[in-house]
Formats: structure tokens, sequence, C-alpha cells
């Protein structure tokens, strides 16, 4: 070091960026940056190895410029800029400096030499930066201890790998140049159009412009890539050239993609034909990353995904194929809702997300009716529910006042509810109206930005719909909750009707206020002289009532026909009675519906323990696998927080044993030839649920058999993973932690880092997380934050081993003394889902406040973590007060 050249450096540095003394005088913008400055496109340059720990980049941003100024105001986060430049329209090049204001928000301030007139410039950053290790913006990954370098820029990471305005309505052209080693392969949103030589082992990609996009869908990979060739998807009416079709997969495993690729073809062609317009980028690549935040990533012409969802194998796990196809569907029709059309801010995410939602759910049930979509939606609409019944819910259109109202934007309210939303209106206005108001909305906004006004307005004109049937619409993005309708069967001047009263649903112990009011497409299915009918209405105040025509005297009623509404219904135990005795009346989505019903007043106190266990026990018998499963949820919550003597566990197992076991026996522990992936995927999750919930010694002595055989080892060392089920290698290897302790958990620890295979890791990961024993559990955690676990696995391991108070507090201790660790393994996008890491599956007041009390001050710390932290709390008080509510002995009535 020489410290006499360091007032030299300090010079230099000066004349380019600093930190926030000297500020202009309008204030930092915390929101959305102001619009008298705007991008119309981008030309980016990187250098990048992946085996390096930095990159670097050359940025140029042509800016409109629409009122005087001195400065103006930008986005970047951990950019070393080096250099700034400001090119006026005329030419002239000006001295700038890149200022951080807010270095945790990653607002920047660029200041001018002097104030400029409106006009055209050009602004130039030279910088440097670290490969990301927290996937997000441009950040680095392994597999089999290679090095590989992608992007994941949603939501507001575009700022990690390059400065510039990082909010969804900049829509731009990006221009990309890509200069790597000569024996790396990279992949961009566009076709490569060149590639020259860059001297001393390095060469320079181009790739073509794209079009319109905002900075969250730029994307790019470099790598030892595979590049497998699909079937090009020829052109049709709404498209003239052939669609060239790609896999991108690690380096030895592209051969896995060929399912994918082979599935994708049929996606492309229904989307074009429902929406009336060509797919709109010029190739489509489809990139299985080594580690990644979320699920898959809709990057318009290079769509990401986590490798297990691609990598493929004829014995793969057909939860794992049947995810593939709909996680495919999801980000393939988000190039039209997201990509084509963007969402004007993030308080209107749910355009981009629930429309992918609900679009996979209706390319499934079109291209494959066997994996029960329409079922999906009616479960989605489930979860859904148990967020909203929160009073620290989120709305659908949540008003966005910093970053952490951002990243917690990505959560059930904006996905499942959302398409819940979609289809329930698409139900009341009819399938086809609701698809010309989906093609006007896409024709009028193409390559560019919308509002949830200028959805409803358009599926209102298409409907001829006026302002009742806007109110309605908006009256479920506006307000958080989910109405509950209750019901009762009147005789009314010589009809019969049904008195309707809406509210909104709060559970036992809730503080919130049930005076709430939507505009409800309330339709009821109920007994007539030839079967049943079905009667629909809209419910737009606090009270109403809807004629049923030609009902028989007593009929009985579902209140919800075929599931397709957003709410949850009440009624008196003689009805609920009544309706029982239908159940095998009833279609599936209806069945799951009451089933929704019976937990819903469970939860509200209405009826007891033993009485739910009752009421959803007919429904196990079910052949619908949806159905039959649909008690278990009910089932675990009673035996994890209520049972508490040898009798009431008695009762439960033995409700478990007459439920299920006789399927399980007849479903065997094995594949068979030919047989549907609906049996494998009932297979496993009746061996999960007998084998660890409740524990039935002749499944898990089953399981144990082939963990044994899975934990054996071959000649080369490895063990033998494929001596088990590969759709019940998860559970058989939890069995076998659980009954051979230290040795099973040694050797998978063991495993792990020499295992590349995605379903396999998966299935590592999930064994070591049953663990039960307090001082592997302390060892499978503290392997957790070991770097042979990947970022992205890290919570598969933490999230286990919390069954019982006892093990909550274990993980709690912990959890405290390694928080450091923990958060420097989160990702900001993945803030929010931090207190329940820590916390989640409480229930009890102490678990609350001692959660409350030790992130009181660090929430703020962490984007999305205040949310998160307020929403923990409150479900945890919630559970102890129905836990406090609710008999244990009734469940043995």
């Amino acid at each position: 070091m020489r410290l006499t050249a360091l007032p030299l450096v300090l010079i230099a540095l000066a004349a380019c960026c600093g930190t926030a003394s000297g500020a202009t005088a309008d204030p930092v913008p915390h929101g959305k940056l102001p619009r008298w400055a705007v991008p119309e496109s981008y030309r980016l340059s990187f250098k990048v190895d992946p085996r390096q720990q930095d990159f670097t980049g050359t940025t140029r941003i042509r800016v409109d410029l629409r009122q005087p100024s001195d400065h103006l105001w930008l986005h970047g986060h951990d950019l070393d800029v080096t250099r700034v430049a400001v090119t006026d329209a005329a030419g002239t090049t000006h001295a700038a400096r890149y200022v951080e204001v807010a270095p945790k928000e990653g607002v920047v301030r660029v200041d001018f030499s002097g104030t400029l007139k409106p006009q055209q410039l050009t602004l130039t950053f030279d910088y440097t930066a670290p490969l990301n290790l927290q996937l997000q913006g441009l950040y680095k990954v392994s597999h089999a201890g290679v090095p590989y370098a992608m992007t994941q820029m949603e939501p507001i990471s575009a700022r990690y790998a390059f400065p510039g305005f990082d909010e969804p309505d900049f829509k731009t052209p990006f221009e990309l140049s890509l200069t790597i080693p000569d024996d790396q392969k990279a992949v961009a949103n566009t076709r490569q159009v060149r590639e020259a030589p860059a001297g001393n082992g390095w060469k320079t990609l181009d790739f073509a412009t794209t079009r319109p996009l905002p900075t969250y869908l730029v994307a790019f990979a470099v790598g030892p890539w595979d590049i497998v060739a699909g079937p090009d998807i020829p052109p049709d009416a709404y498209r003239t050239s052939p669609l060239r079709l790609r896999g991108i997969a690690a380096r030895g495993e592209g051969h896995r993609m060929r399912h994918v690729l082979s599935e994708t073809p049929g996606i492309i062609r229904a989307l074009e034909d429902y929406y009336g317009f060509g797919y709109p980028w010029d190739k489509l690549d489809l990139l299985a990353a080594p580690d990644f935040a979320a699920g898959a990533m809709e990057n318009a012409g290079l769509v990401t995904f986590r490798d297990w969802l691609l990598l493929l194998d004829p014995d793969s796990p057909a939860q794992y194929v049947r995810g593939s196809f709909n996680v495919n569907a999801h980000e393939l029709a988000h190039q039209w809702t997201g990509d084509t059309v963007t969402t004007a801010w993030w308080n209107d995410i749910w355009l981009n997300e629930a429309f992918a939602e609900w679009m996979q759910q209706k390319l499934a049930m079109k291209l494959h009716p066997e994996y029960r979509a329409d079922l999906d939606r009616v479960r989605g609409a489930h979860i859904a529910m148990e967020n909203d019944s929160l009073v620290t819910a989120r709305k659908v259109r949540q008003p966005i006042s910093g970053n952490g109202d951002i990243a917690t934007a990505f959560d059930a309210i904006t996905y499942k509810k959302g398409a819940s939303v979609l289809g329930m209106f698409e139900a009341y206005v009819g399938e086809k109206t609701f698809q010309q108001g989906m093609r006007r909305y896409i024709r009028e906004h193409r390559f560019a930005t919308a509002t949830a006004d200028d959805l409803v307005d358009a599926i209102a004109a298409a409907a001829g719909k006026g302002g009742d049937f806007k109110r309605a619409f908006k009256s479920f993005l506006d307000q958080p909750g989910v109405p509950y309708v209750q019901t009762r069967v009147l005789r009314k001047d010589g009809q019969t009707v049904l008195e309707l009263r809406q509210r909104r649903y709060l559970p036992v112990g809730s503080k919130g206020s049930a005076d709430h009011v939507w505009g409800v497409p309330v339709c009821v299915r109920y007994a007539a002289a030839e079967g049943s009918r079905v009667q629909c209405g809209l419910l737009a105040k606090a009270q109403g009532t809807l004629a049923l025509p030609g009902a028989r005297a007593n009929a009985w009623v579902m209140p919800n026909a075929n599931g397709s509404g957003y709410y949850r219904f009440g009624m008196g135990r003689d009805a609920l009675a009544r309706l029982a005795e239908q159940i095998s009346h009833l279609t599936a989505a209806e069945q799951l519906a009451y089933a929704d019903a019976a937990d819903a007043s469970f939860h509200r106190g209405d009826i007891h323990a033993g009485e739910l266990l009752a009421a959803l026990k007919p429904l196990t018998a079910s052949r619908v696998r949806e159905v039959a499963t649909a008690p278990i949820a009910s089932f675990q919550w009673i035996g994890r927080y209520l049972a508490r003597t040898d009798a009431q566990r008695n009762v439960l197992d033995a409700w478990a044993r007459t439920a299920y076991l006789p399927r399980m026996a007849l479903l065997g522990y094995h594949r068979k030839t030919g047989e549907p992936a609906d049996d494998a995927l009932l297979r496993s999750t009746l061996a999960e649920f007998l084998a660890l919930d409740v524990k039935l010694p002749q499944v898990r002595a089953e399981l144990l058999k082939q963990g044994e055989a899975a934990l054996e080892r071959k000649a080369d060392g490895r063990l033998d993973l494929g001596a088990a089920d590969p759709d019940l290698l998860d559970t058989a290897l939890a069995v076998a932690v659980q009954s051979r302790g230290k040795r099973a958990v040694d050797a998978l620890i063991a495993e792990l880092p020499r295992t590349s295979d995605p379903a396999l890791r998966n299935a590592i990961l999930a064994g070591l997380a049953a663990v039960e024993d307090p001082a592997l559990a302390e060892q499978v955690r503290d392997f957790a934050l070991d770097k042979q676990v990947k970022v992205g696995e890290m919570a598969a391991l933490l999230r286990g081993s919390r069954d019982t108070r006892a093990r909550r507090d274990a993980m709690w201790k912990w959890a405290v003394a390694h928080y450091d660790r923990i958060l420097m393994r989160t990702g900001s996008f993945a803030g929010g889902r931090l207190p329940a890491l820590m916390g989640g599956g409480g229930c009890s007041q102490q678990e609350a406040d001692r959660l409350h009390a030790f992130f009181r001050t660090r929430a703020r710390e962490v984007p999305g973590a205040e949310r998160g932290l307020a929403q923990t709390v409150e479900a945890t008080r919630l559970c102890a007060a129905l836990k406090a509510r609710q008999d244990p002995e009734a469940i043995l009535h």
C-alpha cells in the first residue's frame, strides 16, 4: 500500500461519485422517482467471468429531461461507480457525480456540473460490482462445483446489476453486450447477433435490441451451459415466423430438458389462440437455474426456473412432472400479461401474477384435464383465505409505501386470491365475454403498461356492464378480507328464497371489524324436482335474498355452486346436516368448498373438533384425490395443537387409520406400471401423512425398509438413493432419520455436496428437516448455514422440527443466536418471510410476544419484515385463541 497515492485517488473519486452531502432542494424519492426525467433506451455492456468475484459494466442511458435541472434521480445498489458522464443534445460531455443518497434503498442522485435545460441526454456510467451471493441482481451460483452467473431482477434488484430507472412503468428498448471468457457461453432476452474476439482469452457477444421492457425483465446468463435445441414452433394465424425454442441447463444436464421442451409448443399455441396475439419475442429459451430465489421468472424470451422444474427423467416424481407443466404455463402466460402488458406500478402486480395463475389453470384444463386445475383454483382460493382472514392481510391492490411493500406483494393474496377473483367474475360474465375483454386489454396496452382500472374497464365493456359491475369487481381489489355469506332458506310470498347476509370472515380471537361489504357474485346449487338447479345473483349490500325457483320442500342448499366464488359461507346446523347428507351429489369443487366451510366454522368457534372430524370424514372416501385429502390439514391442526391425552390421540389415530390406511394398502408402496399419475401423488401424500403425522407403525415399517435401502452405499461409496420409490424417497429418508438417528443424519449430510441432481437434493433436505432428536436437530440447523447448502435451500432445513413447543423453543433459541448468519443468506426479496422462518408455527401468547420483541426494531432494517412480523404474530395469537376456545375432550365425541 502506497499511502502517498491516496490523495490522488480521493480527488478522482470526488469528480464522479460521493455520499449525500450537498443535496439539492427536492426531497429524496423514497417511493416513485419523479417523472421529469424519463429513460428512453439503454445500452448495457458487461464483462463477466463466473469464476471471479466481481464484474465490470458500462451503462448508457438515453434520458428525456423534461424540466430544467442540475441533477436527476435513479437507482443503483452496491455499485462502485468510477466514472459518470452526461452528454447533452449538442454532443457536449459534462462532468457529473454519482451520489448514493439512500444506500439501503438503492436511491442515487446524479449531479450535473450546472443546470441543464430540457433536452435529450445520454448518461454513461463505468462501474465494478460483486457477483451477488443472495440470488439477486447479477448473481453467482455453482453446479457440481462449477460456477455460473445469471440474473434475477424482479422486483427491484436490477439496481444491483446496473444503474437505471428501476421501476416497472419505465419500459424502454435495451441493447446488451457481454464480454465473457472464450470457454463460456451466454444467453439473454434476445437472439445473439454477433460475436467478436476481445483479446486475452475473451470474446464479446452482442444481442438484438429488445422491444420495450422494464428493468426487472432484463435477463442474461453466463457459464458452460448445455444449450439444447427444441422443436421450432411453426407460424400460425397470429405469428408469421417460426419460433426458436431452446433449453438451457448446467453442463451435463441438457438431456433432461426434453420433456419440458416437448410440452412448450402446445402451451404457446393455446396462449396465442386465447389472446389472438402472437408470441411477442424473437425466441424462447427455458433455463434451469442451479440456484434460484423464486420458483421461476418470466423474463421476456429467457424464462428462468428452479432446476428441478425442468430437469426431468422417466422416473422423476409425479409432483415434479406436474409442477413442471404448471410453472411453465404460468411463466409463458406472463409473456402476454406482465411482459407485453406490464403493471404500471407495484400496487397492481396482481395484473401480472393473478392473470398468470388464472391462465395457467385454464391451460391445464385444456391441455391436461386430468390435472384437475379447476380444483387447484378452488384450493388456491382457500389457501389465500387463510391469510386473508388476518387483520394484517394485504389488499390485492395494496398501496406501496416503500421497498418492503414491494417485496411482500408476491404472496397468496396477489396470486391465489387474484386468480380466484378473476375466475369468479369470468364465471359471472361468461368465458367468451371475458376473453373478448382480455383481448381488448392486451391489444390496447401492448408493449406498454396498464392499471387495474384499464382491466376492469375492458371486461365491463365486453360484458356491457356499468358502474355496479366495476364497483363489485374493485370491492375485491381495494379492501382486504374474505366475505362471509350466511344463509337461511325461507318461504316468502309463496316462493322459496335464500336469505343472504354478508360480513367479513373473522376467526376466534380476531380484533378486526366485520363491517365490510363486497359486490359478491353468489351462485347457489339447491335441490329441485329434477335433481338440482343453480341460481346466481349479485349481493352488493349487507343483506339480500335470492329466489330459488322450483326448490323442493326442505331443500338442501350449497351456497357456493361449483366452488367458483371467493367467499366463505355459513348456515344453521340443520341446514349443514342436510347438505352433509348430499355430499356425494355435489361436484368435487363443491365438496372442497364444503370442507373449507366446515373448517372455517371450527376456526370461528361455531363447531368443536369432534363435529369437524365427523363433517369431514365422508370426504375421505372420495375417488378424487384433492377431495379425499382435503381433511388432512384440519386433522393436523387438531393433532398438533389440541390433542393432549393418549385417549384423544388414540381417537385421532383411529380416525386416520380407518379413513386412509385401506387406500394406502391398495396403492402399495411402489409405482405400478401404467398407473395414473394421480395414484403416485396420492401415494406420496398418504405415506407422508400416515408415517410422519399419525406415525402408524405399519406404514413407517414399509417406508423404513426403503429408507434403509437408500442409505446403503454402492460400490463407488455413494448412497443408493435410487433404491427407494422416487415418489416416496423424501418420506422414506425422513422415517430413516427419525428411526436411525445420527447414522442417517451423518450419511445424508455427507451425501448432499456430492449430489447435483435437484430432485435427490430436495429429498435429502426433506429427510434431514424431519429430524426429531434435539442434538441432531441442532446439527441439521448448523448445516443449513454451511456453504454446501445452497442459499435457496437453507429454508427447507430450517422450517422443519417445530411440531411441538419444545422443538419450536429449540429452533427459536438457535435462530436468535444465529440471526446475523441467517440474515446474510436471506436475499432482500425474502425478507418478509424471515420472521416466520425463525418463529412461525407458534400457538401461544408467549411465542407471539418473544417474536414481536426480537423483531420490534430489527424488522425495520429488513425490507418486508415488518409485514411478515405482523402477520406471523397475529397468526400465532389466533392459534392460541382457538386453542383456548376449543375443548380437547370434544375430540372424543
